[in-house]
């Protein structure tokens, strides 16, 4: 990926360029030294004075007011502020009418910016103050005061805090008077400009030590680049929070949000002062030292998938490559390209107006619909179906051009959404909140509705990452989560009457990537490439989890990696530097899903034989528990040496009736609540209360036992031989009241139990009876 930069043979401007600031994605205006301010149309190529402002103003900074405003679009931005060296903020019209003037600061306003939804701007002075005006141009307050010129501010996502320089310091100041600032040395030189992502909440800044450095929202060092020749003047994040560009003297570089560089232009522009990103992403701008107005668009950017490498060579043009037969098919679109994604055999491509879906089987024929909205911020692929984000809505389409679904939840700001806080799959949508991020709202894709009672997922602190698997069935979806505290936790979207539960899999977790034909997961932990070859296993028996784990040494990858894709048996990841690093998996556990899936039972066992893994014969264990495919796990649970299971496997099998079974399996699983409802709706009371004694809850076993009027006795005596065994005395006020009034005679009720069996087996038999008859008919 680079930036193809292109400049006019003479400036349009006749001094420096201060700022420059986009309307659309045609259209851009600039204000210079030169008291112009131009409007620059790039469909016609024409350029026109907007309006010739007073010798004595010499713009400094211009923003427009954002075109998002509480997720809803306005068709174009009306006004921008524009902030200049004599110390007024101005206000102006797209006409070019100056609405107001107001008296900011003493010295230069050296910025201004709105707030991400309108009502309200900041600016920056050289007299060290910050103040906030309406959207009018009310002062409302001012947020901070220094003896050092602020030469740079910027909002945070929420609009809640503002982040601005302090000579060689970065400041982070909330708008709460009562909350705490937050304030560090970010560099070894004056800093001279900062931006703050929307979508990533990532902090850029770049100043007088010739380096640029990107932060997270808590001021820990992520990324420092080496020293160029001069200062860095510009640095700016791209709309979607993936890419952000750095101006210097005759410098532009292209970088990645983790730091490292795409690409380095040198145009002949002198000092870079401002850099603007159009809307869609595609198209920048910058501010010249010498009168120029330099453009740039991304080009060369690249998508691969299995034996496909697909390459934007032009704006409107891509060429697909198979890597298997050397094959070429070019790709002409009649708009520019926004949006790309290549993933489950098609490649779905946004423009400015349509969405064109290729088969990768068929590179000819596209798939063309009309977009509802122009600016596609995000795409995301599952095997059935795809979503888009377009800033106001998410919206689910098939394959085919169908919209499926359209889900929606208030107060959700689609326009910041990135890849980390949405993830599709087949049946299932899940888009991290973006006001409190600890809840995750689960939708059908179908649908669009909010899975189950409508309630989200609630985590306990907040949630980077939201993972959903890829294949099976709804009623088994997975989520994976890594939080801020890098612990990986996994949990089912749809409960179906259980106690939700979640459980921790993985701690000091990078970064995560389902597999797309069976569900693995892949993940970088604590400086170890780790897969979990069944994470699914917690729910059927957590002490699998550690035996279906494989890990290998990832000090190759380098410092905080990320995984591209895990596609088949094969892991791409991106190293910090920005090379990517291709990992092999080995392919028997993916063969052992697609078995088991199938229930081709005998040719999981034969696979783990074969193999002589322990791994995957833990894995067949817990898979032949989830499916209770009884003798199965027996065979897989002898061969990892887990004998106690294998003897509880055994018990289980010798039960007369399957909802005994059924209700042994689960307590095998640790449900025991659900063991205990399964056992009480099939009247089997008596067994309820037995594991309620095996398992020494004897409050609830008590309990069953009152509430039902049955074997009262049989708990007491149990407890009593517990006391006894122990040599305790009771103490239990329940059990001292009712052993009081009750007899406890070991003959009766052995007797009572051996009823319960034989009431039981006749149960079953008759049961078994009536389906062989049904059978026969």
């Amino acid at each position: 990926m680079r930036l193809k930069t292109s400049l006019l043979k003479e400036p349009k401007h006749r001094e420096l360029v201060s700022a420059v600031g986009w309307t659309s994605a045609d259209e851009l205006y600039s204000c210079s030294d030169d008291h112009q301010i131009l409007r620059w149309n790039l469909l016609s190529n024409d350029t026109s004075v907007l309006v010739k402002l007073q010798d004595h103003i010499y713009p400094i900074d211009l923003h427009w007011f954002p075109k998002t405003l509480s997720g809803k679009k306005q068709a174009v931005a009306e006004i921008f502020a524009l902030t200049s060296t004599d110390g007024k903020l101005h206000l102006v019209s797209k006409s070019g009418r100056i609405e107001k003037s107001v008296e900011a600061h003493r010295g230069a306003v050296l910025a201004g910016r709105w707030n991400h939804d309108g009502t309200a701007l900041i600016t920056a002075g050289e007299d060290g103050q910050l103040k906030i005006w309406s959207k009018t141009g009310m002062l409302r307050s001012t947020l901070a005061q220094q003896g050092t010129p602020v030469y740079s501010v910027a909002w945070a996502p929420d609009s809640g805090r503002v982040l601005y320089t302090s000579g060689r310091q970065l400041v982070v100041k909330p708008l709460q008077p009562s909350s705490k600032v937050l304030q560090w040395k970010a560099h070894d030189g004056v800093i001279l400009k900062v931006d703050w992502s929307a979508v990533n909440d990532l902090i850029l800044s770049g100043g007088e030590d010739c380096k640029y450095k990107v932060w997270d929202s808590y001021g820990r060092l992520l990324f420092s680049s080496a020293p160029h020749e001069y200062p860095i003047t510009a640095v700016a994040w791209a709309p979607d929070g993936e890419l952000f560009a750095m101006g210097s003297f005759h410098t532009l570089r292209l970088c990645d949000k983790t730091g490292w560089s795409y690409s380095l232009e040198k145009p002949s522009t002198g000092s870079l002062f401002s850099l603007a990103w159009s809307a869609d992403g595609t198209q920048l701008a910058g501010a010249c030292g010498n009168g120029h107005v330099l453009f740039a668009h991304v080009v060369e950017q690249r998508w691969e998938w299995r034996n496909f490498e697909i390459t934007l060579t032009k704006r409107r043009t891509m060429q697909v490559r198979n890597v298997l037969n050397d094959a070429v098919d070019v790709l002409e679109f009649r708009d520019r390209v926004i949006k790309a994604s290549l993933a489950h055999s098609h490649l779905v491509v946004t423009t400015s107006l349509q969405c064109y879906v290729y088969s990768a089987k068929n590179w000819n024929t596209p798939l063309i619909f009309d977009l509802k909205e122009g600016t596609v911020s995000l795409i995301v692929q599952a095997e059935r179906h795809f979503l888009l984000v377009d800033g106001a809505e998410v919206y689910v389409y098939s394959y085919e051009g169908r919209v499926v679904s359209s889900p929606k939840s208030p107060g959700l700001r689609m326009d910041i959404l990135n890849s980390q806080s949405i993830s599709l799959s087949n049946d299932t949508i899940a888009i991290r909140d973006t006001t409190d991020e600890r809840v995750v709202f689960l939708f059908e894709a179908q649908t669009g509705k909010a899975i189950g009672d409508g309630r989200p997922l609630t985590h306990k602190i907040e949630v980077v990452l939201v993972a959903l698997d890829q294949c099976g069935l709804s009623n088994d979806r997975r989520i994976a989560l890594i939080d801020k505290n890098r612990d990986l936790y996994l949990t089912s979207v749809r409960k179906l009457g259980r106690a939700h539960s979640i459980y921790k899999i993985g701690s000091m977790v990078d970064t995560v990537a389902w597999n797309d034909s069976a569900n693995i997961l892949c993940g970088i932990q604590d400086n170890q490439f780790t897969v979990w070859y069944y994470p699914s296993v917690v729910f059927v028996d957590k002490d699998l989890l550690p035996k279906t784990i494989f890990s290998k040494d990832s000090s190759e990858l380098s410092r905080s990696p990320q995984i591209v894709s895990y596609v088949g048996t094969q892991v791409t990841v991106r190293r910090a530097d920005g090379s990517l690093v291709c990992t092999a998996v080995s392919p028997y556990p993916t063969l052992l899903h697609e078995y088991t899936g199938s229930a081709r039972w005998e040719d999981g066992l034969r696979i783990c034989r074969f193999a002589k893994d322990q791994v995957l014969w833990s894995c067949l264990a817990g898979l032949a528990m989830a499916n209770r495919e009884l003798s199965t796990a027996e065979v897989a649970y002898a061969a990892i040496g887990e004998i106690d299971k294998v003897q509880y496997i055994n018990f289980i099998k010798d039960l007369p009736s399957k909802d005994s079974c059924l209700a042994h399996i689960l307590l095998f699983s640790g449900h025991v609540q659900e063991a205990e409802a399964s056992l009480l709706q099939a009247n089997l009371t008596y067994h309820a209360i037995q594991i309620h004694i095996n398992l020494y809850n004897w409050d609830r076993a008590l309990e069953l036992a009152v509430k039902y009027k049955t074997h009262v006795d049989t708990v007491l005596a149990h407890r009593r031989k517990f006391l006894q065994d122990f040599s305790k005395e009771e103490t239990n006020k329940r059990f001292l009241q009712y052993s009081e009034g009750v007899e406890v005679d070991w003959e009766k009720i052995q007797a009572k139990i051996e009823m319960e069996f034989s009431k039981e087996r006749e149960r079953a038999a008759s049961s078994s009876i009536r389906s062989s008859v049904s059978v026969r008919r």
